[in-house]
């Protein structure tokens, strides 16, 4: 058992299983393309090459590739949101922000559109020991969060702090498990803040026991880490923390938040 300075015992955290997949270019067609909220489109792609697709955590990351302003090809992280293997079909939720390829492509895609995608090259599998789960980040953290918690088990409970622009970007995840969700509402502008995700993480009780995942702008990940162990005493083992982008810096991502300078 694990004994953090306020002396309360944790278990022994649970195991974090690296899984390999085979990398293969895909080449895929857009099936469907929903407004999901007003800062977020759901891209359905589709194709006979999703055949052997294959993700096993709710965070993992395919490379899309897409033409960049010179021609030239750009490459940009998303997380698989749902893949159904009877249909053949992979959800992408893509966030509408001004001055990004990705965003200017989902903006625009129409059914019958191609996309090449990437990957997953590996997942990073926590064991099912975790029962509570406090999932925290924002709007680029959203499709890991989502599928994360559709995807627990009924005797599993999480807790989700997701900071949005408003009340119009919060989003209803079905889940058997029990999920209690707590917004915060921000503008994008200001999603390098940690300030209103601290204060709401202070309203929240921390069992031992929990799991806690985050994903956010690299500075905001990286307080609410150092927030997590230092100020509610969660062991560094319970945490997940990795910087989703950097405020900015195009295509800038953070996988260690503590070792950012």
């Amino acid at each position: 058992m694990q004994t953090p300075e306020n002396g309360r015992l944790w278990p022994p955290a649970p195991m974090i299983e690296p899984v390999r997949h085979p990398l293969r270019r895909r080449s895929l067609s857009v099936a469907a393309v929903e407004r999901l909220t007003p800062h977020m489109i759901r891209i359905t792609l589709s194709g006979p090459e999703l055949a052997d697709f294959a993700s096993a955590a709710p965070d993992d990351h395919i490379k899309i590739f897409l033409p960049g302003a010179d021609g030239a090809e750009v490459r940009r992280d998303y997380t698989p949101r749902h893949y159904n293997p009877q249909t053949a079909t992979l959800v992408l939720d893509f966030v509408d922000h001004h001055g990004g390829p990705a965003a200017a492509w989902a903006r625009a895609a129409q059914v019958g559109d191609r996309l090449d995608i990437g990957g997953p090259k590996g997942s990073r599998v926590i064991s099912n020991t975790a029962a509570r789960w406090l999932l925290v980040g924002d709007e680029t953290a959203l499709p890991a969060i989502g599928r994360r918690v559709e995807e627990l088990p009924a005797h599993a409970s999480a807790t989700t702090v997701v900071a949005v622009p408003g009340a119009a970007d919060e989003q209803h995840f079905a889940t058997s498990a029990t999920h209690h969700a707590h917004w915060v509402h921000r503008p994008m502008e200001q999603a390098d803040q940690a300030q209103a995700i601290l204060a709401a993480l202070g309203q929240i009780a921390i069992e031992p026991g929990t799991f806690v995942w985050v994903g956010a702008e690299a500075h905001v990940a990286r307080a609410v880490r150092r927030y997590l162990l230092e100020e509610r005493y969660v062991p560094v083992q319970w945490v997940k923390a990795s910087g989703y982008w950097v405020m900015g810096q195009a295509d800038a991502s953070v996988r260690d938040v503590e070792a950012m300078g």
